[in-house]
């Protein structure tokens, strides 16, 4: 090899060895923002899942009442609902009407669509109600009163004359029906005593109501 095929390698080696060297450097700074560009993105993956908390969470359980369903059922007694349960729903809990179950008197009294609340108390009116304690038809009619004088007597007012007095709605009603028809009351305190009224309840009704 001739002196000038010498130079003209070494010349093209150092070439390629200078092309390599910044190639070098080329690729250094673009390796950088490659990481750089994975950190980013993991980051914003990381931050548009949820965290713990809201995975973990979910919705609380419904609430749940508690009711007494007496009377006229198959199966008296204390029945824990879900909230928001009617009075249908109660009854279908204490195994629905009673052999014993008066129809008329319960639709006359009940509205199987009310909602229930905690600790309320369902009574269904039993067979010989209506026949045994409501007054005939005329003698409403007349304007003599449940027992001829002017007074309503809790032993034989209709339900409607019963929530017509004052303090008395419609749950102390299924209460009174259904305790008269087990014994009648023998006096405005015998109610009090039996608890189907309150005692801010009798003083409401004093003039107004008897019993006995």
């Amino acid at each position: 090899m001739s002196r000038s095929d010498r130079i003209l390698v070494a010349a093209a080696g150092g070439v390629i060895v200078l092309v390599v060297a910044a190639a070098s450097m080329l690729l250094l700074p673009v390796e950088g923002q490659s990481a750089d560009a994975g950190d980013t993105t993991s980051l914003i993956v990381s931050s548009s899942l949820p965290g713990p908390s809201a995975s973990a969470s979910s919705p609380s359980s419904d609430a749940t009442i508690v009711v007494d369903v007496e009377g006229a059922v198959a199966q008296p007694g204390v029945r824990e609902l879900p909230g928001g349960s009617r009075i249908a729903d109660a009854i279908a809990a204490a195994g629905g009407y009673g052999p014993d179950v008066d129809l008329d008197a319960t639709a006359a009294t009940i509205n199987l669509a009310q909602p229930l609340a905690d600790g309320e108390q369902v009574v269904i009116p039993r067979v010989g109600a209506k026949a045994s304690v409501l007054p005939a038809p005329s003698a409403i009619a007349g304007g003599e009163g449940s027992n001829g004088g002017g007074l309503v007597n809790l032993n034989t007012a209709t339900p409607e004359e019963l929530e017509a007095l004052p303090g008395i709605g419609a749950v102390t009603v299924q209460k009174i029906v259904a305790a008269r028809q087990e014994r009648p009351f023998a006096s405005l305190d015998d109610a009090v005593t039996r608890g189907v009224i309150h005692r801010g309840q009798l003083e409401d009704i004093q003039g107004v109501a008897t019993a006995g």
